[in-house]
């Protein structure tokens, strides 16, 4: 596949609802050691606490802002809260041509996901268990990211994961990535849909 095909392709996904630069990983910054950033409802000091981030903590999703940019909506377990921006700084890339690491790709109906770690990337099922895979190729456009790997001579994977809402079906929390996952296999193709994150806290 030719990276001109690619970015054509890419570029055909609908527009974007999330700002250009979210979802963004960041770090905590600024919480005491002993103290903790909590995830409230609404972006408001007043609002419920949902649950809690550690001082030290990295790789933290921010998927939009408020309308003031006070406040970044983050991922829970079941659901979506939101957290003060004066405590959360942006990871910047490694490298702006690269996808960001790491980065966690999943779907239902099948189960399946895909995760790239900093050395390596990761296919899981329940027919498979978990299985190591290649990078091949890699690409970076405003929209997303491009991602072929192999596992092996004959199993080939190919993500296009674009900037988009997504929600994974299974619960009410919201995700900022779409992908779409072409597989080629000796014994058929298939296409797999699925949410992407970088959140790993």
């Amino acid at each position: 596949m030719t990276r001109g095909f690619v970015f054509f392709l890419m570029g055909l996904w609908p527009t974007l609802t999330l700002g250009q630069n979210l979802p963004a990983s960041y770090s905590v910054r600024g919480v005491a050691a002993s103290d903790v950033l909590n995830i409230r409802a609404e972006p408001s000091a007043k609002a419920g606490i949902m649950g809690e981030i550690g001082p030290y903590s990295m790789n933290i999703e921010v998927l939009a802002l408020s309308p003031d940019g006070k406040w970044g909506k983050v991922g829970v377990p079941e659901g979506n809260g939101w957290v003060s921006m004066a405590y959360l700084e942006v990871i910047e890339p490694m490298d702006p041509f690269l996808v960001p690491r790491p980065l966690s790709c999943m779907g239902t109906e099948p189960f399946w996901s895909v995760s790239l770690y900093p050395r390596g990337a990761e296919y899981n099922s329940p027919d498979t268990g978990a299985v190591p895979m290649a990078v091949t190729h890699e690409a970076v456009a405003t929209q997303g990211f491009l991602i072929q790997l192999e596992e092996g001579p004959t199993l080939h994977r190919t993500l296009v994961v674009t900037r988009e809402a997504c929600s994974d079906g299974m619960s009410d929390r919201a995700f900022g990535f779409v992908t779409r996952m072409f597989t080629e296999a000796p014994d058929g193709n298939d296409v797999l849909h699925g949410c992407c994150t970088l959140d790993h806290r």
